[in-house]
């Protein structure tokens, strides 16, 4: 009974690691490459209606954003739990304001997804 409760506990903590990991690494290559736009060109995600409330140009506002981004990743990191949850909100966050645009809806669903397993990531942190 004991290895079977050891088996389980293990491969929790696997599928915690894997999910560690994708939350670190992702969010700290998007947030670089919102200085190097080698994946794309970030400002075409921005919401047309928060560019024109923003006091500065879309490709200043990628670099913050590409900033708060490599810290939710180093966040995650160090401190899964607090981690999760800011990539989880940040996540949300950027698919309503695709959605409230009707912009880039696929990528919003997806960030949905990631955001789901960001919380999952969290519960599991607890566990491990």
């Amino acid at each position: 009974m004991e290895t079977a409760i050891q088996e389980q506990h293990q491969h929790v903590r696997q599928v915690f690691n894997m999910m560690k990991i994708v939350f670190v690494i992702l969010p700290i290559a998007a947030g670089a490459d919102k200085f190097f736009n080698i994946l794309t060109d970030w400002t075409h995600y921005i919401n047309p209606i928060l560019l024109d409330f923003l006091p500065f140009s879309g490709e200043t506002f990628m670099m913050l954003v590409g900033i708060i981004e490599i810290i939710a990743g180093l966040i995650v990191l160090f401190k899964p739990r607090v981690g999760g949850i800011i990539v989880a909100s940040w996540l949300t966050g950027i698919a309503l304001t695709l959605i409230a645009g009707w912009m880039y809806v696929d990528v919003a669903v997806r960030d949905l997804v990631m955001a789901v397993s960001a919380l999952a990531m969290t519960k599991l942190a607890k566990l491990v």
